[in-house]
């Protein structure tokens, strides 16, 4: 079956849902285009029980889209790059010492303690599943979706300079999210047969040590923040030499695909140097731009980013319709996974605020809203479908599509009235 008609079915699928959200249903649009998406797969697996035709052909549809490979080398950079172009460049540079513990510390301690609660959990209901194994659950499920949350937040009247935090904090740990999936799958010595999802390339050969695992692990973060300043700073000297929206627009979008494939290409975090070629970009505004310029090349991507982001939410949604023949199977030890991860979430960013607080000011129910606000989308389910088959897979798989279904349907939700409640109480 062709490509474009799949991808037309489903722009038409995403878009239909935005209506029916917005004429009946009312909610957020990202949630409510989930929430309907979701519908329609269970629709579609409801009615291949009758006509399993109409089943196999939902499930190939969301096959040949290979959703991995869509978000890793389609998606995710524009996305990053969208986000962080939009971020208080200021705010963020005061509070970079939590950005920075909560995105590699944070993620390091929720990895360990998802990991290990996972694997006992597991083998309690039976399931094989080896620590490794648990590790590189943690590792793909502490990412949080750095759009989804800031958007809600700001509404609730959360104080710039907390809204600043998150969003910084999701930024980056989305990359280093997946710098330690991939350096987990290297210590398994390519033992789930895939590929490191960064550079596209053969699986990574088993790692002898710890110092190697932290010699990798620095040349993906640190490598691929040298790498966007350098791109994102050669960007704006482009930017600055020349006075045409169309081009300007068409620079910085050559920026988010090509610098992000250049770095993978280099074996850098590319999620990271994307990030930083969008704060380089967004900061050097005033400088490398004239005010039309800013003012249609902002919107052009502030659109994107909408649009992109709806897609993908729809897409995760639609992902029921390929995964319908596991779920039911491992949906009790994938349940108990939602506690251990809002734990281990809340224990990640509550330890590196309590530590900080000595240094720096932070506002009243910080950890509580980094916790419930920290939404897991699409990123994770990538990172999940991306693993070899097997097992392991379809219960990391469940289990991640679960977390991401609630973060969405529930978290999203509750988590506006709940910070607006929060905001009113003086902590």
């Amino acid at each position: 079956m062709p490509v474009f008609p799949i991808i037309s079915a489903v722009i038409t699928v995403v878009a239909l849902s935005g209506y029916a959200n917005y004429k009946l249903v009312h909610l957020p649009d990202t949630v409510g285009i989930t929430a309907i998406a979701l519908l329609i797969s269970v629709a579609i697996v409801a009615v291949g029980q009758v006509v399993p035709q109409v089943s196999a052909w939902g499930q190939l549809a969301v096959h040949r889209l290979d959703f991995p490979d869509l978000v890793f080398h389609g998606l995710l950079g524009l996305l990053l790059f969208a986000g962080s172009l939009h971020v208080d460049v200021a705010g963020l540079a005061r509070a970079r010492w939590l950005v920075v513990v909560l995105a590699t510390v944070g993620v390091v301690i929720s990895t360990v303690l998802v990991g290990f609660a996972f694997f006992y959990v597991a083998h309690l209901f039976g399931m094989q599943l080896t620590l490794l194994d648990s590790f590189i659950f943690g590792a793909l499920i502490s990412p949080t979706d750095p759009i989804a949350a800031s958007g809600l937040l700001s509404k609730a009247g959360v104080p710039p300079s907390l809204l600043t935090k998150i969003t910084g904090e999701a930024l980056f740990n989305d990359g280093t999210g997946v710098v330690a999936f991939v350096v987990l799958l290297g210590v398994a010595g390519g033992a789930h047969g895939v590929g490191p999802i960064l550079h596209g390339a053969s699986p990574i050969p088993p790692l002898p040590g710890p110092s190697a695992v932290a010699t990798m692990f620095a040349q993906e973060v640190l490598g691929g923040a040298a790498f966007g300043l350098g791109i994102g700073y050669l960007g704006i000297l482009l930017l600055r030499s020349v006075d045409s929206y169309p081009v300007e627009t068409l620079i910085t979008l050559a920026m988010a695909t090509g610098g992000y494939a250049a770095a993978e290409s280099l074996k850098v975090s590319a999620p990271i140097a994307t990030v930083v070629m969008g704060l380089v970009v967004g900061s050097g505004r005033e400088y490398a731009m004239s005010e039309l310029t800013r003012e249609r090349l902002f919107m052009f991507w502030e659109l994107a980013d909408d649009l992109l982001n709806l897609i993908l939410f729809g897409l995760v949604g639609l992902q029921l319709t390929a995964l319908a023949g596991t779920v039911r199977e491992y949906l009790i030890p994938a349940a108990a996974a939602l506690p251990i991860v809002l734990i281990a979430r809340y224990i990640s960013v509550g330890v590196p605020v309590v530590v900080l607080r000595r240094f720096q000011h932070f506002e009243p129910h910080t950890v509580k809203l980094l916790t419930w606000g920290g939404l897991r989308g699409a990123l994770s389910v990538a990172l999940a479908l991306s693993l070899a088959e097997g097992p392991p897979k379809e219960l990391i798989v469940t289990a991640t599509y679960l977390i991401a279904i609630f973060s969405i349907l529930v978290q999203a939700t509750t988590v506006e009235p709940l910070a607006r409640r929060w905001m009113r109480q003086k902590g």
